[in-house]
């Protein structure tokens, strides 16, 4: 049971009792107060214990967070915090345990994914062990910043990037900055220009245009114009401008884009348009404008004269008029015309005075203001001289492709441009292949240095003339050349002909007339030598009887010395005319070797051996055997005479269709080209004591047996004869008559 006070007690007790009651009643209204303030403050109050946990959390705090009170009590706070990196976590709470509060600003996440941006301000330990954090949403705040940064960076980054030049400048034309664009513009630096002014710039002529726009900016806040700007290089930029005013600072803004170009441009065309005009005046073509239905509008002096009407007279016409309208051709091309918008072509057309005109046309379609634009030119006396250059063509062109002789053009660098088919066959090449070569490769490189004399001397004289000789595939070739530097200009003729056939055959009629020479000589010396020493011969023999002794040597001395001027005296009468002989068929195997063991003692003397190389089952040959030994002698004594220190001689007797081949080689010195074919000419011969007659005498034997020889021969190597005779003689008409 508590104990009562005395009176005395109670009335010493009544005024602490009366002041614990003020003081809390003072402090009930001071607390009431803070609560009042916690609640409705604006600004979100969140008190977190130790763990970082809600203990307590104001209205704003409840829609900060946009939870409900129940919800954020006991909930951590670093939940919030998920987009704040971990070093600045780190940092702010050091900073808060060092000075014990702490401002800065964060982001949280909500549950439902939403991001705001916050400005905190935290004290640490202000109730006991609880922290007071108070925060502000500044996410709109921020979003403005944001927004307005991002509009500064855009309208920096257009300014400075921007095609058209832009200008702030203030009320009195004073620069205050400009972009990039302008700088170019005017060809000067943006620091320059910042100490200047329009008015520096502007052209004289365009000084009051500039102060009405300054005058109609201010009034009205915008104005449209163009100004004319001189560069201090004294070049003229021309400017479209749009101003306006109170755009940055309160400043002035124009947007200036240079039109230099384009002026001058329209400048170009209205005197492009003045030349156009000029130009359809006096045009030599006729100039036709018209529209869809053929209606012709305008035209100018020269179509009034080329379709002989005056021009007040053509402009009412109609172009198809002129035309046969149902022609296919005339259908095809105004409907390809329509298809295309445009066509080049030619009709006939047919004039108003009955004459009918071939012109050449270009149409385009909707040329002037939608209109059609047609330029004729008369071509009627240019395809007449057409056609008659293609008929003198073509005459050309046969007489050039038909010649006997070759025809070869070349150009002022003596390169091929054209030649016909005899061109060809001599050189045995395809056209295409000729074309574009130099002339001289059409020899080979030995006998280019003549072709090139030639092609000089025609340089300096206009023309020249000569023969070429040259080997083709082991063949003696001569080709006749004629030429002329200019037969039109720039263009060289050369005329060609091969005159190997030819020249052959002049050297045969040459050596057939030497050889009647030599026969008429050598029977007239035959004759008059045979008959003293027919004389000499019995008067020695009668001698011979009566003398004895050592004389008798000496008679058989002269006796062999005779015999051997009497076969000389043979080989003469032989050149003078062939014997009468009796042709036969004979083993011709069986000749050569009769003549092989006949000369065989003479080779072996010379250390030659004859190697004999027969064919099986040849045939008879028809020929007389001893003149074919002649031959075979004389060829395999030069064969020995060629070898002096030995060797190697193979005969070889082959059939070859309907002839026998003979074949004699040796390993002499050999014969240079050059000097084969003289072989079997009168007195020629590659010995030192050799008159000729051997071979001269064997050639003539061989052609009386209708064969040939032909000679093949490499110097230090060795020399073939090769004697071809026909099986089957065949009768001639000389033999007849013999």
């Amino acid at each position: 049971m508590a104990q009562s006070l005395s009176p005395r007690e109670e009335q010493n007790a009544s005024p602490d009792v009366r002041s614990l009651e003020e003081e809390n009643r003072r402090l009930k209204e001071r607390l009431n107060s803070y609560s009042i303030i916690f609640e409705r403050s604006l600004d979100a109050i969140v008190i977190l214990n130790k763990n970082g946990e809600f203990v307590d959390v104001n209205e704003a705090a409840c829609k900060l967070f946009e939870m409900d009170k129940f919800s954020l009590i006991g909930h951590s706070f670093s939940s919030f915090l998920e987009l704040v990196p971990p070093d600045i976590l780190l940092f702010q709470r050091s900073m808060l345990q060092k000075f014990g509060s702490f401002s800065d600003e964060l982001l949280i996440k909500l549950p439902d994914g939403k991001v705001k941006h916050v400005e905190f301000s935290m004290k640490k330990d202000v109730f006991d062990e609880f922290d007071l954090v108070m925060m502000r949403d500044i996410s709109a705040h921020k979003a403005l910043e944001r927004e307005r940064i991002i509009h500064e960076f855009l309208f920096r980054d257009v300014f400075n990037r921007a095609v058209d030049g832009i200008v702030i400048f203030d009320e009195f034309g004073r620069f205050i900055d400009v972009n990039p664009a302008f700088s170019m513009s005017l060809n000067l630096e943006k620091g320059k220009l910042l100490n200047l002014s329009f008015q520096q710039f502007v052209a004289r002529e365009c000084a009051n245009e500039f102060a009405r726009l300054l005058a109609e900016v201010k009034e009205k806040g915008t104005a449209k114009g163009e100004l004319s700007l001189v560069r201090p290089d004294g070049t003229v930029k021309m400017f479209e401008l749009t101003a306006t005013s109170n755009v940055y600072s309160g400043f002035y803004m124009a947007i200036m884009r240079d039109v230099t170009e384009r002026k001058n441009m329209e400048i170009k065309l209205q005197k492009s348009e003045e030349r156009f005009r000029a130009i359809f005046e006096q045009a030599h073509e006729a100039i036709l404008i018209w529209d869809d239905f053929g209606c012709i509008l305008n035209a100018n002096p020269a179509a009034s004269r080329t379709f002989e009407l005056p021009l007040n007279l053509l402009v009412r016409r109609n172009l198809f008029d002129f035309v046969d309208y149902g022609d296919e051709k005339v259908k095809r091309i105004f409907s390809e015309f329509r298809r295309k918008g445009e066509i080049r072509d030619e009709l006939t057309f047919h004039m108003p005075n009955g004459e009918d005109k071939q012109l050449e046309f270009t149409m385009k379609k909707g040329a002037i203001d939608g209109y059609h634009l047609t330029i004729f030119r008369n071509v009627s006396e240019r395809r007449k001289i057409e056609r008659e250059l293609r008929e003198s063509e073509q005459k050309f062109r046969s007489i050039f492709d038909h010649a006997m002789d070759g025809i070869l053009l070349w150009d002022a660098k003596h390169r091929i441009i054209d030649a016909n088919p005899v061109v060809c066959g001599i050189f045995s090449v395809e056209k295409e292949a000729l074309l574009g070569r130099m002339v001289v490769e059409l020899v080979p490189e030995r006998a280019r240095r003549q072709l090139n004399k030639l092609l000089q001397q025609c340089q300096r004289t206009g023309e020249a003339s000569g023969e070429v000789e040259f080997f083709d595939e082991g063949k003696g070739r001569i080709i006749e050349f004629s030429l002329k530097k200019e037969v039109i200009p720039g263009v060289g003729m050369m005329m060609l002909r091969d005159v190997t056939e030819r020249k052959e055959m002049e050297l045969q009629l040459r050596k057939s007339d030497t050889l009647n020479v030599v026969g008429e000589l050598a029977a007239g010396i035959a004759h008059e030598i045979r008959n003293p020493m027919t004389a000499l011969k019995g008067f020695i023999q009668l001698l011979q009887g009566s003398i004895d002794g050592d004389y008798s040597m000496y008679f058989n001395v002269i006796m062999s010395e005779l015999k051997r001027i009497e076969s000389i005296i043979t080989e003469f009468l032989v050149l003078a005319k062939p014997q009468a002989v009796q042709y036969k068929q004979n083993d011709i195997c069986k000749i050569m070797q009769d003549t092989i063991d006949l000369i065989s003692a003479q080779a072996m003397m010379h250390n030659v051996q004859i190697i004999a190389d027969f064919e099986r089952g040849l045939p008879p040959v028809y020929c007389e055997p001893n003149q074919l030994k002649q031959v075979f002698i004389n060829i395999l004594k030069n064969a020995i005479e060629v070898m002096p220190k030995g060797g190697d001689i193979t005969v070889r007797i082959t059939r070859a269709g309907c002839y026998v081949r003979i074949s004699i080689t040796d390993q002499g010195c050999g014969i240079p080209k050059d000097k084969i074919k003289k072989l079997g000419e009168p007195f020629y011969t590659t010995k030192e004591r050799g008159t000729g007659l051997g071979l001269m005498v064997s050639y003539k034997i061989i052609e009386e047996h209708q064969g040939k020889i032909e000679v093949e021969s490499e110097v230090g190597v060795g020399t073939t004869f090769h004697i071809t005779l026909p099986i089957e003689r065949m009768e001639r008409e000389d033999d007849d008559d013999d």
